[in-house]
């Protein structure tokens, strides 16, 4: 059987109790290594699961999954994701993957950032479709999560950004090459996210004054980082200010509110502001 296996978002204390018994039978047991981290390293993890761990990277679970898959009936395999196994379309791909071949899978929840995002006060019911902004490079900007904020905006709704992560990402130039070459790991910031998300509003603004309405750089905007660790930060404060607040390590999270918020969200979100 293969057991996907949610490990939350702070350390190794964080496993369900029946995914630690799972992980503690397992044959072989993996990490995925590259849709997010916690707070420890791998060798923490293992001293407090008591068996070793293999890591995947992206080219292992996307390109070479049957090499995670157990080889027979009597094989169990456990796969560990941070947060929860469904907080990523990969994890999806690697249970279809086991399916097809009719192996068993048992998957067990965890809290995921999707959730947790509940410490910032606002109501989890009114989030609205959630984005992801990618790092930009000289020859490639991609601006499609503008307009979905804006979309969010308009039905008064939360948006939750989710922030590029590059980890073990393969240059460009060796994508054809027999021998990969990966670019430097790399956590985008809040103040990053924000100042991609300004300069694109600059531009976007200049083509439709209305959207100055719903969204500009006097907007309220959260800094999330490190949820779910022992040293969580969240920060409340206007789009232009957020630009220049530096949250500390990864992993950050952004969230841009509805334009009206609930008396008990305004209550909750002056716990954060930050003048």
């Amino acid at each position: 059987m293969l057991h996907v296996i949610g490990l939350g978002l702070g350390d190794a204390t964080d496993i369900t109790v029946k995914g630690l018994e799972i992980i503690r039978m397992s044959d072989r047991v993996y990490l995925e290594s590259y849709t997010s981290i916690l707070s420890i390293d791998l060798k923490d993890l293992e001293r407090f699961y008591g068996c070793s761990i293999l890591e995947a990277d992206r080219e292992l679970v996307e390109n070479n999954a049957d090499e995670i898959l157990p080889k027979d009936e009597k094989e169990n395999v456990a796969f560990l994701v941070v947060g929860d196994p469904f907080g990523a379309t990969t994890h999806s791909d690697l249970i279809l993957r086991a399916r097809a071949k009719n192996i068993k899978v048992k998957v067990i929840h965890n809290c995921s950032i999707l959730t947790a995002i509940g410490c910032s006060g606002l109501q989890l019911y009114r989030f609205g479709e959630t984005v992801s902004i990618p790092y930009w490079s000289i020859d490639w900007q991609p601006n499609s999560f503008y307009d979905k904020i804006i979309s969010n905006r308009r039905r008064d709704l939360h948006t939750l950004c989710l922030l590029d992560i590059k980890i073990k990402e393969p240059t460009i130039e060796s994508i054809s090459k027999k021998k990969r070459e990966y670019m430097p790991t790399r956590f985008m910031s809040v103040s990053e996210a924000v100042t991609q998300l300004l300069k694109i509003m600059e531009e976007k603004m200049e083509e439709n004054k209305e959207e100055m309405v719903l969204l500009n750089k006097s907007s309220l905007a959260i800094g999330l980082a490190r949820i779910g660790w022992d040293n969580q930060r969240i920060v409340a404060c206007s789009l232009e200010k957020m630009a220049s607040t530096d949250l500390g390590p990864p992993l950050h999270s952004l969230i841009i509110p509805a334009t009206n918020l609930h008396p008990l969200e305004s209550e909750f979100m002056s716990l954060y502001m930050y003048e």
